[in-house]
């Protein structure tokens, strides 16, 4: 299997909202894409690497969340009908999960706004293990060839300038359910998630833009013979292992024009053999020759506990 992953598109909306849909966190969001988000974040530069990914015919696209920046509605059609048209390959070949800015606010937590937008993309081959969340039923498990894609949701409603998650107990016990069944056997378990499932050290950036029960779903994912956790988030390449068999790996910003090559727009690519994880790479997008290029993921200390 080759699999495309891409992350963090952070798709504005074309039309203008009314002033009172900023009456909430989304000023404070409006605030930052004011002063910054809008000059480095490029939606053109989304459409170019969906048609490098298309160009390079993978057999799967993962999409690791954050589709939107406000969590508006135009932001969230925007996102999916760039995804129609320039990925040409049908829901069923595309497994996405929301980020923290696609359920930004609690209205679009209660309307279940990202869950009906993309629910084609969430469809799952073991639907009775799904449990009830805010962005849609999770997690899905998508059986394709040699790999078990398993979609959670760590995105949830924060205060404002707080942009952490979590998965919590409910989607940890239904995960422990899905690594048990026999439909796995033989397959790479990849876990789709949008905050890595590992924090920084800092005690107060994990606070403000961690995972809440990293600990824990590590405890969890180790239940498995061996599995890949794909995440976003950071908007930074990185991998890293987390214990015997247990893998971590993170894509930048699909948007994101950064002088840093390990920031910059791209996206990474895995190739899997028999089950198992036989090839890992970044395509990140030149600039200035608007042209593609192949670059290692850097490798990140070993995560402990």
């Amino acid at each position: 299997m080759k699999i495309a992953h891409l992350s963090d598109l952070h798709v504005l909306g074309e039309a203008p909202e009314p002033w009172t849909a900023y009456t909430n966190k989304r000023f404070t969001g409006w605030v930052n894409l004011a002063l910054r988000r809008h000059a480095t974040h490029k939606h053109e530069v989304v459409q170019a690497l969906c048609r490098e990914i298309a160009r390079q015919r993978p057999d799967h696209v993962v999409i690791t969340g954050d589709f939107s920046n406000l969590a508006f509605s135009g932001e969230l059609v925007r996102a999916r009908e760039l995804l129609e048209r320039e990925l040409e390959m049908s829901p069923a070949d595309v497994s996405v999960v929301p980020g923290n800015h696609d359920l930004y606010t609690r209205g679009s937590a209660r309307t279940q706004r990202f869950a009906g937008i993309f629910s084609g993309y969430m469809t799952s081959d073991l639907p009775d293990l799904a449990t009830a969340h805010a962005s849609g039923p999770f997690p899905f498990v998508r059986l394709r060839g040699d790999v078990a894609i398993i979609g959670l949701s760590s995105a949830t409603p924060r205060p404002p300038m707080i942009a952490s998650g979590s998965i919590g107990r409910p989607q940890r016990d239904a995960l422990a359910r899905v690594l048990g069944r026999g439909e796995l056997r033989g397959r790479l378990p990849m876990v789709l998630m949008h905050h890595p499932p590992h924090n920084p050290a800092s005690k107060v950036r994990a606070a403000t833009n961690g995972l809440y029960d990293a600990p824990a779903m590590r405890a969890v994912l180790r239940q498995a013979e061996r599995a890949v956790v794909l995440h976003g988030h950071l908007h930074q390449r990185m991998a890293g292992e987390l214990g015997a068999g247990l893998r971590s790996i993170g894509a930048t910003s699909a948007s994101l024009l950064h002088d840093d090559d390990d920031r910059r727009a791209g996206f990474n690519v895995y190739e899997t053999s028999g089950g198992a994880l036989v090839r890992e790479h970044a395509v990140v997008l030149d600039v200035a020759t608007g042209r593609f290029h192949e670059r290692a993921i850097p490798s990140l200390p070993a995560v402990s506990g």
